[in-house]
């Protein structure tokens, strides 16, 4: 089987999809050698790299965001060449945008099956919360519109996946009637409990050690509800100066905010982007809670990461990752605010985190390694090339 991933949501500094993208490349070449494997990506310029079984096309595209480094992949003529010259058994889409509507076009065209992979809950993560500053009856109009746009796409699919239950059930009652949930996974050969190197790592940041450190890894936007985190984190000092210390791996547009904060509580350690896995297991192993301030992540594969080094999590109920949380979360905000997360994360860094935390590495290592998790979604993409290879 020749399965080709087709995606936007691509940046060399890394991101969950790329992740996710490359741990199948990877499964592939150590677990199912009866496989292929091609990648369609934007990237600075236009160029292919090959390997055994996987082959990597990155088509010339423009920059979208300079931090980031995500790129708008406008070359359609060049996704159908690529299509064309491949002939894959099956095509994953993972963004809503033009490229979906091209994978949907290329395939009925070709004879080839379509999923798409319903990654980001975009209706709730950029529309609402920029439609809510136009009042009520603007905001029900907008996310009807986009209730009705994520229909009219994904019912186009085989089928789509999506990383969580509940999620699935939001767009089953949204109308989309061919919905398949998956797991996402966690690489356990690089994110786990040991080596026990915790103590090197926070003498390298400058960590004291009577100080708890908290760690976020992700982008600096909006829809991260990273304002949240940085002004809860601001309230800790206040309440309880040089107790804690802020480790942010990530990078994006509230980086100032990030930068001005920075400057005035001086307990702040920034990275901007860290592409190796193993120094990012590394800062998860380091830290004694993980704080995760999103609202409408799908899935929360930081979280999984961070609970398979044996850090817990502290965030904010009620979100589509809770599933991937293995660990109590009766201490978590309950609202959406400053002072709730505040408050979670110092009643949390109050328990006993290594037990909390190597329980929850056991799970995460039972319930969600990568070869786990591709076995079923593997065993989807046969189910549902099966017909098109019979006729």
């Amino acid at each position: 089987m020749k399965i080709c991933d087709l995606t936007q949501f691509y940046s060399p500094l890394s991101g969950g999809v790329k992740r996710y993208v490359h741990e199948k490349i990877a499964y592939i070449d150590k677990y199912s050698p009866e496989d292929e494997h091609v990648l369609i990506v934007p990237g600075g310029k236009t160029e292919l790299t090959s390997s055994e079984r996987s082959r990597i096309y990155s088509i010339h595209s423009p920059l979208l965001s300079r931090t980031s480094r995500y790129r708008a992949l406008l070359n359609l003529r060049a996704i159908e060449e690529i299509l064309e010259r491949e002939r894959p058994d099956i095509i994953e889409s993972s963004d809503p945008y033009q490229i979906a509507w091209k994978a949907i076009a290329s395939g009925r065209a070709l004879g080839i099956p379509v999923v798409g992979f319903y990654h980001s809950h975009f209706p709730e993560a950029y529309l609402r919360s920029a439609a809510k500053y136009l009042g009520r009856t603007a905001t029900e109009a907008v996310m009807d519109l986009a209730s009705r746009y994520v229909c009219n796409l994904y019912n186009q699919f085989q089928a789509t996946l999506v990383p969580s239950e509940s999620l699935a059930q939001l767009l089953r009652d949204w109308g989309v009637d061919n919905v398949r949930p998956v797991s996402l996974g966690v690489n356990i050969d690089i994110f786990k409990p040991t080596p026990d190197d915790a103590m090197q790592t926070r003498d390298s940041l400058g960590i004291r050690r009577n100080q708890k450190l908290l760690l976020y890894v992700g982008r600096l936007a909006k829809e991260k509800n990273t304002e949240t985190l940085f002004q809860s984190f601001d309230l800790l000092q206040a309440r309880r100066p040089g107790d804690f210390h802020l480790l942010v791996v990530g990078d994006g547009s509230q980086r100032n905010h990030l930068e001005k904060l920075r400057a005035r509580l001086g307990n702040i350690s920034w990275i901007p982007y860290c592409t190796d896995s193993a120094d990012l297991a590394r800062y998860y192993r380091a830290a004694d809670l993980f704080v995760h301030p999103g609202v409408q992540e799908t899935f929360g594969l930081v979280a999984l990461e961070s609970q398979a080094c044996g850090t817990p999590v502290v965030g904010i109920r009620g979100s589509y990752m809770d599933r991937i949380i293995f660990h109590e979360q009766e201490l978590w905000a309950r609202e959406d605010t400053p002072e709730a997360l505040a408050d979670a994360v110092e009643e949390l860094s109050a328990k006993k985190l290594s037990i909390m935390g190597g329980n929850a590495s056991q799970a995460a290592e039972e319930l969600h390694s990568w070869p786990r998790v591709f076995e079923q979604l593997f065993c989807i993409y046969r189910g549902i090339c099966s017909p098109h290879k019979a006729s």
